[in-house]
């Protein structure tokens, strides 16, 4: 794979919640790492980050649902789209069509810089906003701020927030 296939954690990645970054850095690892491999390394490097992103994305629905935010609101279904096509990719992989492996890769790294800073930035000012603290899946006051959470705009410009 070519260095086009890779992404590089940088500051425009980082969105002030140390969970959240930690979470995306490994993401970008794991990703890059897949990029690299060949053969049936390759496969199996892909099964890590399918694994690792399917408990990244159930981490931001868990916070999302903590902050009783519905689960047909974008972020969940954007998720849903995204872990339906790596499954079918590594589905297909272990029938032997690994090409679709690196087509993923190319995919993911396209979309995750636009998926960070807008829907996982919304989210991590949404979280913050509403006292929940990502270290402990808690609200800081024990207690959210408002029991009739309303979701951020659900918008893909800079000017729309989305949790």
């Amino acid at each position: 794979m070519t260095v086009a296939n890779t992404l590089s954690w940088n500051e425009e990645l980082v969105l002030g919640d140390a969970r959240t970054d930690h979470t995306h850095q490994e993401f970008i690892e794991l990703l890059n790492a897949t990029s690299a491999a060949s053969g049936a390394e390759q496969l199996t490097a892909y099964q890590q980050l399918l694994t690792h992103t399917i408990e990244h994305f159930a981490q931001e629905e868990r916070w999302l649902l903590a902050c009783g935010i519905s689960p047909d609101f974008c972020h969940f279904s954007q998720h849903a789209s995204v872990m339906e096509v790596m499954k079918e990719v590594e589905r297909r992989a272990l029938g032997g069509e690994t090409a679709y492996i690196g087509s993923m890769i190319e995919a993911l790294v396209e979309w995750f810089p636009m998926h960070a800073s807008s829907m996982d930035a919304g989210l991590v000012a949404y979280l913050q906003e509403k006292g929940f603290d990502t270290a402990s899946e808690s609200f800081i006051n024990g207690v959210p701020e408002a029991t009739n959470a309303t979701a951020p705009a659900c918008g893909h410009d800079s000017s729309h927030s989305c949790a």
